[in-house]
C-alpha cells in the first residue's frame, strides 16, 4: 500500500508538471486609447544645439608633460545641424609666457652645470685631463642652458566633427537640475612645432654640427687637444605637423544661451621634446648616433584638457514636438 501510494503521488506530480510545462502562456496586448495613443516618450524636449552656432572661448592645458607645461588660449566654433551632430573648428596658441618649464628641467640643468664645472676643473688640472665620457655625451645633447632647446607646440588648429549621443539632467543636492550632454569629436589637426634644429657630426660653430665643443688650445699629457664646451645654445627651428585629433567632452547648460564645457583631447604625433640625440644608430636605430634629426622624435599622445564658456546663437533654443 505504501509503495502504491508513493507511485501514485509521483505519477500525479509528473503529470501536473508536464501539463504546465507545455501549456502556452500568451501575453496580453494593451491597447492605448485617448490622448496617449501614439504619443512620443518625451514632449517639448529642449534642443540646445539644433540649428544654433556655438562660440566658445577656451583655455587649454597640456597634460603629462616631460619638460614644458603649456597653456593654449583659443576657442571653438561649431554649427549644429541637429541636436546630435555638429561641424566646426577648434584652435589655440601658446605664447612664450605660457610655456612653463617643469621641475625636471631644473634638475637636468643642475647636472649640466655640474658637468660643465667638472670639465673646467679637469682642463685646469696638472696635467690637464680630457672630459669624461658622460660629460662629453652631455655636451653633445645640451648647450649652456637646457631650457633654451626644449621642444614646444606654438599653435594648433583642428577642424572637427562632433557627435552627441547622450544628454540628460544632472541633479545637485536633489534640488538643482542641470541640463547636460556628453559628446565625442574627431578630425585632422595642424600644429606648429618648435624643436632643436637638425645637426650631424661635430661642428664648433653649431651651424650644422651637434657638438658644442670648441678647441681650447690646451693639450693633455699625451699631446691630444682638450676641447672646451661652447657656451652657445643650439639653434631651434619650426616645422608643421599634421596629425589626427580626437576626444570627449561634457557640456553643462547654465541657461538658454550659454554653458560651461570641459574637453579631453589627444593629438598623437612624434616630436623631440628635449632636443636630445635619442635614436638613429645601433640595432633598430634605438641608440644615439651623434646626430639630431627626425629619427630622434618619439610618438607622443599630446593630451590636453580644455575649459570653455559656450555661447549659442540664436539666443533661444528649439523645442521638440
Amino acid at each position: 500500500m505504501i509503495r502504491s501510494g508513493r507511485a501514485l503521488l509521483l505519477g500525479s506530480t509528473l503529470g501536473v508538471a508536464s501539463f504546465f510545462a507545455t501549456k502556452p502562456a500568451p501575453a496580453q496586448e494593451i491597447l492605448l486609447t485617448g490622448p496617449l495613443k501614439g504619443a512620443k516618450a518625451v514632449h517639448d524636449l529642449r534642443l540646445y544645439r539644433k540649428g544654433r552656432v556655438e562660440i566658445a572661448p577656451t583655455a587649454t592645458f597640456t597634460l603629462l608633460d616631460e619638460y614644458t607645461r603649456q597653456i593654449f588660449v583659443g576657442g571653438r566654433i561649431n554649427y549644429n545641424f541637429t541636436d546630435f551632430l555638429a561641424l566646426g573648428v577648434w584652435g589655440g596658441f601658446s605664447p612664450e609666457a605660457l610655456k612653463l618649464p617643469s621641475g625636471l628641467v631644473d634638475k637636468i640643468q643642475k647636472v649640466n652645470s655640474d658637468r660643465q664645472a667638472e670639465n673646467l676643473a679637469r682642463r685646469n688640472a696638472t696635467p690637464p685631463l680630457q672630459p669624461t665620457l658622460n660629460n662629453r655625451a652631455t655636451v653633445l645633447n645640451m648647450g649652456n642652458n637646457f631650457e633654451d632647446q626644449l621642444g614646444t607646440v606654438d599653435w594648433i588648429v583642428a577642424p572637427q566633427l562632433t557627435f552627441v549621443p547622450f544628454r540628460g539632467k544632472l541633479a545637485l543636492f536633489s534640488s538643482i537640475y542641470i541640463d547636460s550632454d556628453f559628446y565625442f569629436f574627431a578630425g585632422p589637426a595642424i600644429a606648429s612645432v618648435t624643436e632643436r634644429k637638425d645637426c650631424a657630426g661635430t661642428d664648433s660653430t653649431l651651424q650644422g654640427g651637434c657638438s658644442s665643443e670648441a678647441p681650447s688650445g690646451i693639450d693633455d699629457a699625451n699631446g691630444d687637444p682638450i676641447p672646451i664646451p661652447n657656451a652657445e645654445t643650439y639653434p631651434m627651428e619650426k616645422r608643421i605637423a599634421i596629425a589626427p585629433t580626437f576626444g570627449v567632452g561634457f557640456t553643462f547648460y547654465v541657461n538658454r544661451w550659454n554653458a560651461l564645457g570641459f574637453e579631453w583631447r589627444a593629438t598623437p604625433f612624434a616630436r623631440n621634446t628635449g632636443g636630445f640625440d635619442n635614436h638613429g644608430g645601433g640595432p633598430d636605430q634605438e641608440f644615439p648616433d651623434q646626430s639630431v634629426n627626425s629619427e630622434d622624435r618619439d610618438l607622443k599622445l599630446n593630451q590636453m584638457l580644455s575649459v570653455s564658456w559656450n555661447f549659442y546663437l540664436p539666443l533661444d533654443f528649439q523645442l521638440s514636438e
